[in-house]
């Protein structure tokens, strides 16, 4: 396994929607270097193109800073949003500085495929339901910057590029 290099905004290959992740040996070494990736950043969530590949794939724990690990890889993800929508703060390891305020779903039906081939189906609320929107946006070319108001937007970007 190996440390990532982790794209910082503007690179334009994060602002690109991603093709579906073919699952073999090459995706499965990927992940595996995205989730010694995301804790060494250290992070709670990482997708694909915030290190240069352009496939539909993330990876995620949202206990391993508070409890036990409990790593957890997204493969051709789909996220139904449910419930109400709540507002708070978002990081994001490919945008230095600022923390912003995001809306979202309270709660999410996530399915995908894991790294055995087996379809997945689970109902998250709370920071994981938040930690999954936020990765699977990174899957269609969005950033949480996309996600603000033009005014929030504008003083976020002046305050990663100063």
């Amino acid at each position: 396994m190996m440390l990532l290099p982790i794209l910082r905004w503007p690179d334009p290959r994060l602002s690109q929607p991603c093709a579906p992740a073919v699952l073999d040996d090459d995706l499965r070494a990927l992940a595996a270097d995205m989730l010694e990736t995301m804790y060494a950043a250290p992070g709670r969530g990482l997708a694909a193109p915030q290190v240069g590949r352009l496939v539909r794939m993330f990876v995620m724990d949202v206990a391993w800073k508070t409890g036990e690990a409990a790593p957890m890889v997204f493969v051709n993800p789909s996220v139904e949003l449910l419930g109400d929508r709540v507002t708070g703060p978002e990081g994001c390891l490919s945008i230095r500085g600022p923390v912003t305020e995001v809306e979202r779903a309270a709660q999410v039906r996530v399915r995908w495929t894991d790294l055995d081939g087996m379809a997945q189906d689970q109902l998250l609320d709370g920071f994981a339901a938040i930690c999954v929107q936020h990765e699977y946006d990174h899957l269609d070319g969005v950033l949480t910057l996309d996600r603000l108001s033009p005014e929030a937007r504008a003083i976020a970007e002046a305050e990663v590029l100063a």
